[in-house]
């Protein structure tokens, strides 16, 4: 970094933003910016990790992939899961409760 730039920046007192994420501890550069409504929104979810080990239970099988998005007017995770006999399923969980809304797939 220039002198000119670490002088700079130590004298505005900037400082990159590093936080830990919920589902699984991993860094995320800038974590914890923008809307304070979208931030408030996301803690009241239920962990990732809850909601993998509730399929796990009930489910046996492994976990590929997740996404979020709406079903029904609320926010939603996506789990797409593949079962021991190799199908695949998507399972529909609320975000908020951990719940499973539906499934998708066969």
């Amino acid at each position: 970094m220039r002198p000119i730039l670490a002088i700079l920046i130590a004298a505005l007192g900037v400082q990159p933003t590093l936080a830990v994420a919920q589902d699984g501890g991993r860094p995320v550069l800038g974590a914890g910016r923008g809307d304070p409504d979208a931030r408030e929104s996301r803690a009241r979810h239920a962990p990732l990790s809850r909601v993998l080990g509730m399929l796990a239970a009930r489910y046996p099988g492994r976990h590929l992939n997740t996404t979020m998005g709406e079903a029904g007017g609320r926010t939603a995770y996506y789990v797409q899961w593949q079962m021991e006999n190799g199908r695949v399923l998507v399972f529909v969980v609320d975000a908020e409760s951990g719940q499973v809304m539906g499934r998708q797939g066969g």
